[in-house]
């Protein structure tokens, strides 16, 4: 049994004991989830396609049907989590969330759902991102745009946890086949930067404020329960300043990039370098590889593609 299988199961025993319910699993029992340790392959398409850029970025790590196979249900979750139009770069890229949806279709996908627990109002910020149309303009019904459910929430022991000890987790991405991230490079006000792992937070509940209270050791910690099958980082333009909210275009730089990767540490660790850091600059890059999460030395980091 693998790791996405066994929480699956885990999932599972939060709908046996009804809607609104807290279910706790202690730290033995999700230490017995298997853990395989990511690549730190990375894969670079740069352009002004953005679809292509997509594509191909995934088409060097063997292509979506290495992580998405026939008859499975995948949980898309892009940041998008501000009431903000695309050219402000606080969400990510429409067209970058519609490809990953196609390419998960082409792959045979049952279900593809695209979600975020946002910041903003729902409703606002899925149709002014445009990602909502985005994804409803492939017309294909098992692709569906949802929005988080409250209800949904599974409360979980982290095994392994340096300060995150207990915090809730969106059941539907515990329970899918796939879970893909989709994250924009952007800076932020407290995390400093906000790229794969930091994305994190649109998929757990509770109250943020408790995270942003030891910010960078929280976002390490939830990494541990939350290991999607495919990173994708948005930089085909970047947020350089009032992240994560953004609002003039004078803040935002246009960088043409798609980066894919399984190892999220490796992702964001290269993503510092789009702002002129380096991955020791970011707490929560350097806590996350303290953590075994992934690799933070660039000089260890393979780069594929342009």
């Amino acid at each position: 049994m693998n790791r996405r299988e066994f929480l699956k199961q885990v999932a599972a025993l939060g709908v046996l004991a009804g809607a609104g319910r807290i279910l706790t699993m202690p730290a033995e029992l999700l230490a017995m989830a298997p853990k395989k340790k990511p690549s730190p392959t990375l894969a670079r398409a740069t352009g002004t396609n953005y679809a292509h850029l997509v594509g191909d970025s995934i088409q060097a790590l063997g292509g979506m049907k290495k992580f998405v196979h026939s008859g499975e249900t995948v949980v898309v979750k892009p940041n998008m989590a501000w009431d903000q139009p695309p050219e402000m770069a606080a969400n990510v890229h429409p067209i970058v969330v519609r490809k990953v949806v196609e390419l998960c279709l082409e792959a045979g996908a049952k279900k593809v759902k695209v979600l975020d627990r946002t910041c903003h109002d729902a409703r606002r910020t899925y149709v002014n991102s445009g990602i909502k149309a985005a994804v409803e303009g492939i017309k294909d019904n098992r692709a569906v745009v949802e929005f988080v459910d409250e209800r949904r929430f599974v409360e979980l022991d982290i095994e392994g946890a340096k300060a995150l000890k207990r915090w809730s987790f969106y059941q539907d991405i515990l329970e899918a086949d796939r879970f893909i991230n989709i994250a924009i490079a952007k800076t932020h006000s407290e995390a400093k930067l906000t790229l794969t792992m930091k994305n994190m937070m649109g998929a757990i509940g509770g109250w943020r404020g408790r995270i942003h209270v030891g910010l960078q050791q929280n976002i390490a910690d939830m990494n541990l329960v939350l290991r999607p099958d495919l990173h994708i980082l948005d930089a085909t333009r970047i947020l350089t300043q009032n992240g994560p909210t953004g609002g003039k275009l004078e803040y935002v730089k246009v960088k043409n990039q798609v980066i894919a990767g399984t190892d999220p540490v490796a992702l964001d660790a290269y993503g510092t370098t789009l702002f002129g850091m380096q991955p020791q600059d970011i707490g929560h890059i350097v806590k996350a590889y303290e953590l075994g999460l992934g690799e933070m030395d660039l000089k260890n980091i393979k780069m594929l593609g342009t």
